[in-house]
């Protein structure tokens, strides 16, 4: 089985990650940071606003079970992409709507998706469609953070 891999973000990367981590298909998720300039950024910088990093979450996918435009129509789906660096109560640069384009391939794709959404809308996208550089694993304790603190409720 030969994976793919997307790299999205669309608010809180533990929302994000909670959701995606149920679709059948996906075989595993990570949260982390991206598009930013910082080498080895954490938490607590990107929170600063000044690393230019972005909470994403890596999704490694079969495509045999789910294709990238499915998960990019259940991106759209999940959060406000016409909301400038803020999702709900979340606030900051870090929470900007962002498509991390492994390939070419996949920016055709997320290009076209994103003309198909934005026929949703009344204010205009504002979701960046960037070429994938790297992505960041955030600290152990994001990692299924919600798995993990509904665990202890």
């Amino acid at each position: 089985m030969k994976l793919e891999k997307a790299i999205l973000g669309a608010g809180c990367f533990w929302h994000v990650e909670e959701f995606f981590s149920n679709i059948k298909g996906v075989k595993k998720t990570s949260v982390g940071y991206s598009c930013g300039k910082d080498i080895n950024p954490n938490y607590e910088k990107v929170c600063t606003g000044k690393t230019g990093h972005v909470e994403v979450i890596e999704i490694l996918f079969d495509p045999k079970i789910i294709k990238y435009n499915e998960i990019l129509k259940k991106f759209w789906d999940i959060h406000d992409p016409t909301s400038l660096d803020k999702q709900g109560l979340d606030i900051g640069t870090q929470y900007k709507s962002v498509i991390c384009a492994i390939n070419q391939t996949q920016k055709e794709i997320a290009e076209k998706s994103k003309k198909i959404a934005q026929l949703k809308y009344k204010e205009k996208i504002v979701t960046i469609i960037c070429t994938y550089e790297k992505f960041y694993p955030a600290e152990e304790y994001h990692q299924k953070y919600l798995k993990k603190k509904s665990n202890h409720i």
